[in-house]
Order: C-alpha cells, then structure tokens, then sequence
C-alpha cells in the first residue's frame, strides 16, 4: 500500500494506490523448489523478528491499541482461555466424543493457563500467518498479505501457528529461540481446539 487517502485530500473521492504482485505465494515456491525459496524464507524471518522487536504494553488489534485503546481481557492467556473455553463448548455440542472428554480438557485449559506468568509486553504479530499468505515479488522479497487482524500479542501464538501450518522442514527456517514453553502449551491446545470446533461449525452449516 503506498498511499491511502480517506480525506480526499489528492481526489474527490476515497483513493487507495496499491502495487500488484504477480506470481506464486511463498508455499508454491517452496513446494515447487526449497532452494529458490531459502533467501525469501530468510528475509520473512527477518521480517518477523522486526515485528517481534516492535512492542506495546497492552494486546489487541495494532490499529487499536496505537490509538490508545485496551483490551477486555487482563491478559492474553486470559482471552485465550476465553477463547479456548468458547470453542470446547462449541465442539462438545457436535460432538459426542468431544462432549465426554470436555471436563477434563477444560481442567487441562485451566492448569495451562494458570502456569503462564505475567508479562508487560506484547509483540507485533499476523496471527494467522502461513506461507500461503506471502506472496514474493520479482525481487524475491516476501509479501506478507491479510494482515487486517494484525496484533499486538504473544509471539508464542504466532509460532504455535506456523508450527501446526507447516512442515518441520518448513517451520525450521522461521524457528526462534527463547519462546515460553507455558504459553507454547497453552496455545497449542487453545489452537487444535479452534481447527476443531471451526470444521465442525461448517459441517452444520451449508458449506459445501
């Protein structure tokens, strides 16, 4: 994005000047030829330690919390067992399997996040991020595209993602030390939870 004007400031009307990146996403290429990838998957890791790098003291939507907003929750372990909680609940009622086990993964989400200590910072991060969502330009930079959930959150999230997305193989080239393993628990569980309940609330519904 290269100019946004919501003013109508340069014309009498809301105007957007985006560049067009032709081309493969960063999965295909790496799929089609790892090697070819390696110096994009390198430029992407960089790139996610910058937005690491890049904190604020509250969590939640950047476009938010930059404006002086805060979030509900007084934490995020909190919203994530929130969240956690929610999509449990919502698979148990699909589910017969799901339902006889609730109690206890519910006993488990709550020793989780009861383990998790507190933390002042947050970083910047996706939140969804896969190699499908970087697109590469005709230099070889990374791309990264639907970034309008973009938060300022725990970076174990992230990484908890880019874990259950990708192959070891995959992954190993985006991996940083020095994660939280609480969280990482916490959010591995939190995560398979949600691509549970997700799939089962389509299958309710008229997805084809």
């Amino acid at each position: 994005v290269h100019l946004v004007d919501r003013d109508r400031t340069h014309y009498p009307a809301d105007l957007a000047i985006v560049e067009d990146f032709p081309g493969e996403d960063l999965m295909d290429l790496f799929n089609r030829d790892p090697r070819a990838a390696e110096p994009t998957m390198a430029r992407l890791a960089d790139a996610l330690a910058a937005m690491r790098r890049h904190r604020a003291p509250s969590f939640g939507k950047v476009a938010q919390i930059d404006k002086g907003g805060r979030s509900k929750a007084a934490s995020c372990e909190e919203a994530a067992l929130g969240f956690a909680l929610r999509c449990l609940a919502e698979a148990a009622s699909r589910d017969r399997r799901i339902a006889d086990a609730r109690g206890r993964l519910e006993e488990r989400l709550r020793e989780l996040a009861a383990e998790v200590r507190p933390r002042a910072e947050y970083s910047v991060v996706h939140g969804e991020l896969g190699l499908d969502h970087v697109l590469v330009d005709r230099a070889g930079n990374p791309v990264v595209i639907d970034f309008e959930e973009l938060l300022y959150f725990d970076v174990e999230w992230e990484h908890v993602f880019l874990r259950l997305r990708h192959s070891e193989d995959q992954y190993r080239r985006l991996a940083v030390e020095d994660l939280d393993e609480d969280r990482l628990a916490l959010y591995k569980l939190t995560q398979h939870l949600s691509l549970t309940a997700g799939p089962l609330r389509l299958l309710d519904g008229d997805f084809p």
